[in-house]
């Protein structure tokens, strides 16, 4: 059994007391968890690999779809970023929806709807064709991933969650792994059936995720009691797990949506969020360009296998990451160190040295990756109920907003110092400024790992 638990990056619990006053077996609930991260695990990694694709490939379409429209720079970095508008507007709305109505209906909502505004990206014909569709598909979004991680703090105790939402970035660098070379292909479609290659990707890639939405109603139990996959006694003891988990003997906790939106700890994630955010998109949008240039190529499938590189190095940070904070007790300081490498890899990128420049990028990628999954035990940690759903979407939501200003802050950084390095020393200043934040936050009361020491 411990072999098994450590498969899976988890530990035994302590035990806890059962509605019958009687302690569970640890064994009992160690079977449970096991058996919720095999269930639930692998679908939810689907999803966030579908997300993040159909979230960011517009930058393996850019070039193409700048030339075949004769589009400029500016173009291109404010249709990316409006994306981040239309999410971070129905943010808070869609993740209480879907606390209201359960993650399998809302899930699959939220995902056949982007599936099929992506896919319509095909049809682009203006400017504002391109600004309409991507904001829509930022609506169409709004609430998945802080909905996921509520969905996750509802079936994982606060000692094993930041395992789990390690094990769920995973989707990050997947998307990008397998994702990378997919939409070179797509790409080197071009002409057949009448398509152009950048049509293909975004048709392709958009069906791809209304079609896993439309299974999600299948395969997700919206809460433990609901699980019958679980024995009796594996609910008894998970539900257990997480009550005590829930307690707040301090009653620090904000406990209703007004009260997390305006909870002072609430929105100081929120901006160590945002900064990441900003490194992350600051990368992601650019890097199948940054490869084509450090390569000297086209974008297609040679630039899209390199492309993945980096984000083999991200899935690696972020399964080592988490293992690492839980182990030293050092939470924040384990993921600010995670942001400083972050930056310095943003800044050597930026170089014109191919294999430096490959090296930044897998150490930017990785840095960033491996910081987020030990920031959301934080605002797990501390929030629940309604508290936790409008918390969670409002920490999302100013990181939409990174992701809304990161391009558009590299152009100009660029225009400004007119450098074409000035806008990655601008990010790797954000990231920076994000590391320094977060070595500076406080541990909660009561957490998964040891207090910061």
């Amino acid at each position: 059994m411990a072999a098994a638990n450590a498969s899976i990056g988890m530990t035994p619990l302590p035990s806890a007391s059962a509605a019958n006053g009687q302690p569970e077996d640890p064994l009992t609930l160690a079977r449970a968890l096991r058996k919720a991260a095999w269930r639930l695990l692998p679908f939810l990694l689907l999803l966030y690999i579908l997300a993040f694709l159909d979230r960011v490939n517009v930058g393996f379409a850019k070039q193409a779809l700048l030339l075949d429209r004769g589009w400029g720079e500016g173009v291109y970095a404010f249709g990316s970023g409006i994306f981040f508008a239309g999410y971070a507007v129905l943010e808070v709305p869609s993740t209480l929806m879907l606390h209201r109505v359960g993650a399998r209906a809302w899930i699959c909502r939220i995902m056949v709807t982007w599936g099929l505004v992506c896919a319509a990206m095909m049809f682009i014909r203006s400017e504002w064709s391109f600004y309409a569709l991507r904001f829509l598909l930022g609506v169409a979004e709004a609430g998945f991933f802080p909905g996921i991680i509520l969905y996750l703090a509802s079936w994982f105790p606060d000692q094993s969650r930041g395992s789990m939402l390690g094990l769920f970035y995973f989707g990050a660098p997947l998307a990008q792994v397998l994702g990378g070379p997919l939409s070179g292909f797509l790409l080197e479609l071009n002409g057949r059936g009448g398509l152009k290659g950048w049509q293909w990707l975004f048709l392709v890639e958009g069906l791809l995720a209304a079609a896993a939405g439309a299974g999600a109603y299948r395969a997700l139990s919206n809460r433990p009691e609901e699980a019958a996959w679980l024995s009796p006694g594996e609910r008894r003891a998970l539900r257990a797990a997480l009550d005590a988990d829930a307690r707040d003997p301090g009653g620090s906790r904000p406990q209703t949506v007004l009260a997390s939106l305006r909870h002072p700890r609430v929105l100081y994630l929120g901006l160590i969020y945002l900064l990441i955010q900003l490194s992350v998109y600051g990368v992601t949008f650019y890097l199948p360009a940054n490869v084509s240039r450090l390569l000297g190529r086209q974008i297609g499938l040679t630039v899209g296998l390199v492309s993945a590189i980096p984000w083999a190095c991200a899935g690696l940070a972020a399964y080592l990451a988490p293992r690492l904070a839980r182990r030293t007790g050092r939470r924040r300081f384990v993921a600010a160190a995670c942001l400083v490498a972050s930056a310095a890899g943003i800044a050597v990128s930026s170089g014109s040295n191919p294999e430096l420049g490959l090296i930044g990028l897998c150490v930017a990628a990785a840095g960033f990756i491996g910081a987020q999954p030990i920031f959301w035990t934080f605002p797990t940690a501390e929030l629940s109920g309604r508290g936790a759903a409008g918390g969670l979407a409002l920490i999302n939501s100013l990181g939409a907003v990174g992701g809304l200003l990161a391009p558009n802050l590299k152009t100009l950084a660029e225009a400004a110092w007119a450098s074409p390095q000035a806008g990655a020393w601008t990010l790797a200043g954000a990231t920076l400024l994000g590391a320094a934040l977060l070595a500076r936050l406080a541990e909660p009361a009561r957490g998964g790992t040891a207090p910061a020491r």
